[in-house]
């Protein structure tokens, strides 16, 4: 018993450290967005004043059962402010419902209008979104391409804020900041804009601030089309290819380029199947990424230690749920080993280390926080409820995301899920009857619903062994849980 005990404690603390390791890896990008604060933006432009310097863009805007939003999409892309005669879009639509025939029509409207765009479409997904962007890049007359998913609503000036940039030859991508048009729609969709806030503002900036890898995130940036074509071109054997490409990318020495007040609108899966299928795939994809491309990192002869160090643990992120998940199912065990062996004390003194972590995260998505609602103390008081929110519904998904990141790891396939788009702003409470909704009810759920009811016997058991130390965090995690749990049955927001 007492070398199970051990083995248990062993794992524990593990865990604890390997996150706090993670806590300081994102200080650190703190440390590194503040400092940019200071930096004057020097890059060198184009000067669209002079006629020769405005280059050939492509559009892409790649599909797939999109007819709640593709006329959204393709209206704001009509407007973008661009040369005509400068400009082509293509619309990848892999599609097969009948919005292929809506997006046609759309698109013959907007061929008359004077504007050079095509519907391509396959005959099969042969690679999902990635075959279709490498299908359509071999007749994109473009020098750069942008790419759209088609839940995006980019501002009109748009092109004319990014393409500037690539006035400087080593520069391969300029990605721009997600916005959030339903933000405050849900708890659910406020938990989603307070995470991706976190990424697009600390680890995006914190990094690109000291040429360390980011990512290009899939949508709301542009390529240009000779970085995308020496790295490899796109390729489809993992769920993330964008952040595959990226890493390729900048590994050959292209330069990505960040733009945090470049804001690009985009919508947020309001319903909590919606956003399962959407961070199983980011995470798999990432776990994928990470097996993939990791040595490849650490063996590169022209990039610094420290970029090495961020780049894995930027290929690490998704790991993080299943330390936080392996953490939290030990936790409960541990307290009746601190109640059985004493000797062991130091062990439980390690939990310091995730109370340490936990502050780290909350001083850091302060500053994000700020970035994006402005300062101030009643602000502040926001965020601290929306803090905790956020932490115990990410720990709720601990398991969920843990599964992704094991199947990423063992190397088992799974097609491109889509994320089905609502259009909540002309729809209001119609989505219920959006018919892109999975009816099914993920298999993880069960296991969703025995966990909360673990954490509540974690609860019982710290209150019968008069040791509180832990309660915060079972209780959280039985909260968090619990509204995985409960939302996923009801299959609402």
């Amino acid at each position: 018993m007492l070398v199970l005990s051990y083995f248990i404690l062993f794992l524990y603390s593990l865990s604890i450290v390997l996150i706090f390791l993670y806590g300081l890896a994102q200080l650190n990008l703190l440390i590194n967005y503040l400092r940019s604060k200071k930096k004057q933006d020097n890059a060198p432009k184009f000067d669209f004043k002079n006629p020769n310097e405005i280059p050939f863009v492509t559009i892409q805007l790649p599909l797939y059962n999109e007819k709640y939003v593709v006329e959204r999409l393709l209206l704001s892309i009509s407007k973008l402010e661009y040369p005509r005669e400068k400009l082509e879009i293509q619309v990848l639509d892999d599609s097969t419902d009948e919005s292929v025939i809506a997006t046609k029509t759309i698109i013959n409207a907007l061929q008359l209008s004077g504007l050079d765009i095509k519907h391509l479409t396959r005959v099969n997904r042969i690679g999902f979104k990635a075959g279709a962007l490498k299908e359509g890049l071999v007749t994109a007359k473009g020098e750069f391409i942008a790419i759209f998913d088609s839940d995006f609503v980019p501002q009109s000036d748009w092109l004319l804020q990014t393409i500037p940039y690539f006035k400087n030859e080593n520069t391969g991508v300029v990605q721009t900041r997600w916005g959030h048009l339903n933000r405050n729609y849900s708890l659910l969709t406020k938990i989603q804009a307070f995470a991706l806030d976190a990424h697009f503002t600390l680890e995006q900036v914190g990094r690109n601030s000291q040429s360390h890898f980011i990512n290009f995130n899939g949508t709301a940036g542009v390529w240009r089309k000779t970085c995308i074509i020496d790295a490899g071109n796109w390729e489809s054997e993992t769920l993330t290819e964008d952040l595959d490409l990226s890493y390729r990318a900048q590994l050959k020495k292209w330069k990505f380029t960040y733009l945090v007040d470049v804001v690009t609108p985009a919508e947020l899966p309001v319903i909590i199947s919606a956003a399962r299928s959407q961070q199983f795939r980011w995470n798999k994809g990432g776990a994928e990424n990470f097996k993939k491309m990791n040595w490849r990192v650490i063996t590169s002869k022209t990039i610094s230690l420290k970029t090495k160090l961020h780049g894995l643990m930027h290929l690490l992120n998704s790991f993080m749920f299943l330390f936080v998940f392996m953490m939290a199912v030990l936790s409960v065990p541990v307290l009746f080993i601190k109640k059985y062996y004493i000797h062991l004390e130091l062990f439980f003194d390690i939990l310091l280390f995730f109370v340490v972590t936990s502050l780290i995260f909350f001083v850091c998505y302060w500053f994000t926080y700020k970035k994006v609602h402005g300062g101030g103390f009643k602000n502040f008081i926001k965020y601290i409820g929306l803090f905790f929110a956020f932490y115990t519904i990410a720990m709720g998904f601990s398991f969920h995301n843990s599964i992704a990141v094991l199947e990423g790891l063992w190397g088992k396939k799974s097609d491109f899920i889509r994320t089905p788009k609502f259009n909540v702003e002309s729809l209001k409470e119609k989505w219920k009857q959006n018919t892109y909704i999975s009816k099914k009810v993920s298999k993880f759920v069960v296991v969703e619903g025995l966990l909360m009811l673990y954490f509540l016997f974690g609860i019982y058991s710290g209150i019968r062994l008069d040791d509180f130390g832990l309660m915060p965090f079972h209780v959280m995690l039985f909260l968090g849980y619990g509204f995985v749990f409960v939302k996923s049955i009801q299959g609402t927001r």
